[in-house]
């Protein structure tokens, strides 16, 4: 029982303190004068310190693995054992063409879900996606993989991360 509140705590704590990090990185930029390219500016630094964590997150948890035999070993352990860490649930679905092209999607995606289901948040979503894609650049970046990573969200709290390899 204790270990099931500590579980649910921690996941409180960490969605809690990834909305107040969006928060404060939007306060910290808002201006009237350009707000397209502070919203730009906003979601660049939430994608860079997620790049930072996904850098140092990798580092840990894959110094006890053996080497990658290649990209889609790669985005496998990404999407089992980094998401599950991280997210307590693997990504749902994993697609590729294999062509250096990946879909992680995500059907009840954790930062996603304090938003009521459906449309109406939408506009609100890139802002709480950045940190995400960083974290998942940043790892594919320590492990070898330079890519772009970009989200989507058509419904609420379901998304999907396309890393471009």
């Amino acid at each position: 029982m204790d270990v099931l509140f500590s579980d649910m705590a921690d996941d409180a704590l960490f969605e809690f303190l990834h909305m107040e990090i969006v928060a404060h990185v939007y306060k910290e930029h808002a201006t009237r004068d350009d707000i397209d390219k502070e919203r730009v500016t906003c979601i660049s630094t939430l994608e860079a310190m997620g790049f930072r964590v996904g850098q140092g997150l990798i580092e840990r948890f894959t110094k006890d693995c053996p080497t990658f035999k290649d990209d889609l070993d790669i985005m496998k352990f990404l999407c089992k054992d980094f998401w599950s860490t991280i997210f307590k649930k693997q990504i749902d679905n994993l697609r590729t063409n294999h062509q250096g092209t990946y879909v992680l999607q995500d059907n009840k995606f954790a930062l996603l879900t304090q938003f009521s289901s459906g449309k109406q948040y939408l506009e609100e979503a890139p802002k709480y996606l950045a940190f995400s894609c960083g974290l998942i650049r940043g790892a594919l970046s320590n492990l070898g993989l330079e890519s772009v990573v970009t989200a989507e969200v058509s419904l609420m709290p379901s998304c999907k991360f396309m890393p471009f390899i």
